[in-house]
């Protein structure tokens, strides 16, 4: 019995030692799976902060160059602009004075010299002189026969008083309420009393020749001569053309415009077998009129506001027109340009 009981509690002590064993060694494997798990996951930890912070740097850098091209592009244009508000100075806010005198100083040159030029003429003309015409030296055997002849020429004023009542109806009829569906060549619109004045002025008292002031804009000035055309018309029928000298083509489309509504007409009209022919150059016009007198027909010459000249030959033609601008209509017109 007492072996027995020896034997059985060497068993169990034996036994009991395994199971501490067993337990320890359970023990020490949580304890490392544990730590192989923490191990993990701060690895796994620290890896995706490196990731973060590798994103974090490349998306900051990226800012920075992003910004630094942004201040590139601002400090370029920062320099066009300064170099923009430069030229501007330069060439258009800086020489806007120059630009505005030397106008000012060609309107009243050409104003006072034309106004010169018709007043001069029409004081010399005023008085009619005889003009002694004498016999040529192939007549001197007939001196005894012939007699000297004497010449009345009218005075520069008096150019259109033999027709002084037709012209003045032609101006009742245009103060009158427009003729839309008027004959071509006549005006199918109305002028007020300033513009009827203006015309009056240019018959009446310039003879058909002189710079008179312009109404402010292209187009009024395009209605007058239209009103202008259709009276010389009523005294001359197809005999006489009207030449327009305007040194751009967009200001002789505008007059074409104006004067084919004006008048009823069409693009046929214009042109050098037409009775009205645009010209540029005032070397056209002159080459033009010459041509007309050869051909027994009259020239009506007309200027635009906007040359600053007038060529002489021009002024020497029996029928021409100069509008004069003012000088804010020629600073816009050389804004445009």
């Amino acid at each position: 019995m007492t072996n027995s009981k020896m034997k059985n509690n060497d068993f169990d002590n034996k036994k009991s030692s395994i199971n501490k064993n067993d337990s320890l060694i359970n023990d020490k494997e949580k304890v490392q799976i544990k730590n192989t798990t923490s191990k993990k996951i701060k690895e796994q930890s620290s890896k995706e902060e490196l990731i973060n912070e590798e994103q974090k740097s490349k998306l900051f850098t990226d800012l920075l160059q992003k910004k630094s091209l942004l201040e590139n592009e601002i400090n370029e244009l920062e320099v066009k602009k300064d170099l923009l508000n430069k030229e501007i100075d330069s060439t258009f806010s800086g020489q806007s004075d120059n630009i505005a005198k030397h106008v000012k100083g060609f309107q009243d040159y050409l104003s006072g010299a034309l106004q010169n030029l018709s007043q001069t003429v029409e004081k010399l003309e005023l008085v009619s002189q005889p003009i002694v015409v004498k016999p040529s030296p192939i007549d001197e055997i007939k001196k005894n026969s012939a007699e000297p002849s004497i010449v009345n020429i009218p005075a520069l004023a008096d150019t259109f008083k033999p027709d002084e009542e037709i012209i003045r109806k032609c101006f009742s009829i245009f103060s009158e309420q427009p003729d839309f569906y008027a004959d071509p060549w006549k005006l199918r619109r109305s002028l007020d009393s300033k513009d009827i004045e203006i015309l009056e002025d240019w018959f009446f008292n310039m003879g058909g020749r002189g710079a008179l002031e312009s109404r402010g804009s292209r187009q009024k000035n395009a209605l007058v001569s239209a009103g202008l055309i259709s009276t010389l018309g009523e005294l001359y029928g197809d005999q006489f053309q009207t030449l327009i000298l305007a040194s751009e083509p967009e200001r002789l489309g505008e007059w074409r415009r104006i004067l084919q509504d004006s008048l009823g007409l069409t693009r046929d009209d214009f042109g050098p077998n037409s009775g009205i022919v645009l010209f540029e150059r005032p070397e056209g016009v002159i080459e033009r009129a010459d041509r007309l007198e050869s051909n027994n027909e009259l020239p009506l010459i007309i200027i635009d506001a906007s040359e600053t000249s007038v060529d002489i030959p021009i002024l020497e033609f029996p029928l021409w027109l100069a509008f004069s601008g003012t000088e804010q209509e020629l600073y816009n017109d050389l804004e445009l340009d």
